[in-house]
């Protein structure tokens, strides 16, 4: 007797939204409620309904939201038949209980949303840590929200005791286990500084922008690799660390990570800090925007911060305005760089239009880090002087019969020091004029 096949994928959830705008939050110029809608189909949900929005001089400290919004959503509830509510805003654990209760289903905030997207998308044994690490945390003083079915038994004979014990034995195991991910976090994290000592004698960039800014399809233009790039936000959760070929010949270290949130939950930002400082300890920063995002402005400030919490604001910054083939208007691009110092470059990395300028700042900011010096390389020394062909950028080239090739180079002091570890007592070098700006690292550097 033959089955019928039945559909063995999970549903789409469908979520309604709600939040509440307070004073010091800032203003979405798609809407109060668009990044959170973004946010929601990245966890793989569908939308429902137009969204409720109150605005609030403070929140209600029991619902977040006043008596009449919530009999409000419960209308629009009635009315779409939504699987879960998303609140656009941090709940207290009393807040989610009593919404919970007032709705009759799952409510989850804007933390537990974003939690939810980076579990996704975890994909070395580092970013799941750090996003397990961040949840437990979350979890912790919200453990009494998921034994609420013993409050039906309150009051029963032998049911108090058992139910305070669980309670305390979850506590004290997450507890555990949140020691646990921290010494594991710790020992990667000290492999990974060790990794990233051993580029030190490399010219680094870091890619850093709000999420779904093109950062990934950026890495993918300039290194010819194949990371994932998709129109989502948090599509990058893993640095990605390749080597960029130069016009000139010349090779530096383009690293990718994460892309920065308004209102980011704080236990993420824990977790992922030292991730992030690995991404920033580089020479130079490449800031890119989507220029075509209707709160490009508010993005670029929100990157602004996040760099300046964890100590890279004064990193040499290149602006990279992206997505300009999305562009209508060009004065709406460049009102965007009013007031900020630094480079600026207008780019696609989708069609490749403006990577050259690009290169060629890129190119400015290595020849500020390098020395020009003169080589005098034996002819039998053939792997020192293919050794700095690789590294250097050949100004001049000639040959003596007695004293072998002579090179004017321009090269970075890193390199450079490394040389001068590694090559021949038999090779000359003569600095002609040294670099006009050190490395961000002084590992490896010599003037």
């Amino acid at each position: 007797m033959s089955r019928l096949a039945q559909e063995t994928k999970r549903p789409t959830e469908r979520a309604l939204l709600t939040g509440v705008l307070l004073p010091d939050q800032p203003v979405e110029s798609a809407g109060p409620l668009s990044e959170a809608q973004g946010l929601v189909e990245a966890a793989g949900s569908e939308v429902v309904g137009e969204g409720v929005v109150q605005r609030r001089e403070r929140p209600d400290a029991s619902t977040l939201l006043g008596k009449g919004k919530v009999s409000e959503i419960k209308q629009a509830i009635e009315q779409h038949r939504p699987d879960l509510v998303v609140v656009d805003n941090d709940l207290t654990p009393a807040q989610v209980r009593n919404l919970e209760k007032a709705w009759g289903l799952r409510v989850v905030d804007r933390s537990e949303l974003i939690l939810d997207i980076f579990a996704r998308r975890a994909q070395t044994r580092q970013a799941r840590l750090q996003v397990e690490l961040a949840q437990t945390e979350y979890l912790m003083p919200r453990l009494r929200r998921m034994w609420t079915h013993l409050e039906r038994m309150e009051g029963a004979i032998g049911t108090r005791g058992p139910g305070e014990t669980q309670l305390e034995t979850d506590r004290r195991l997450i507890k555990r286990r949140i020691q646990d991910l921290r010494e594991e976090l710790v020992e990667i994290e000290e492999r990974k500084r060790r990794e990233v000592q051993t580029r030190a004698e490399a010219f680094t960039i870091g890619l850093v922008g709000y999420t779904n800014a093109g950062k990934s399809t950026l890495l993918n233009q300039l290194t010819g690799s194949t990371v994932l790039a998709a129109d989502m936000l948090f599509a990058t959760l893993d640095t990605r660390t390749r080597k960029w070929k130069l016009s000139d010949g010349r090779e530096v270290l383009l690293s990718d990570t994460v892309g920065f949130l308004q209102r980011l939950p704080h236990h993420l930002v824990a977790s992922f800090h030292a991730t992030l400082e690995e991404a920033l300890a580089v020479d130079v920063l490449l800031h890119v925007v989507d220029a075509s995002h209707p709160d490009a402005a508010g993005q670029m400030v929100a990157v602004d911060k996040v760099l300046g919490e964890v100590g890279a604001e004064r990193r040499t910054e290149i602006l990279v305005l992206n997505k300009i083939d999305r562009i209508d208007d060009p004065i709406r691009a460049q009102l965007l760089v009013q007031g900020r110092p630094g480079d600026v470059v207008f780019l696609s990395a989708a069609t490749g239009e403006g990577v050259p300028e690009l290169d060629r700042l890129v190119r400015a900011k290595l020849d500020e880090r390098s020395a020009r010096v003169r080589f005098t390389v034996p002819f039998r020394e053939g792997a020192t002087l293919a050794a700095l062909k690789r590294t250097a950028v050949i100004l001049e080239e000639s040959h003596d019969a007695e004293s072998g090739t002579t090179l004017v180079a321009r090269i970075g002091d890193r390199e450079l020091g490394a040389l001068r570890r590694s090559v021949p007592s038999t090779v000359g070098i003569d600095v002609l004029e040294p670099a006009a700006m050190r490395y961000s690292s002084a590992e490896g550097a010599t003037a």
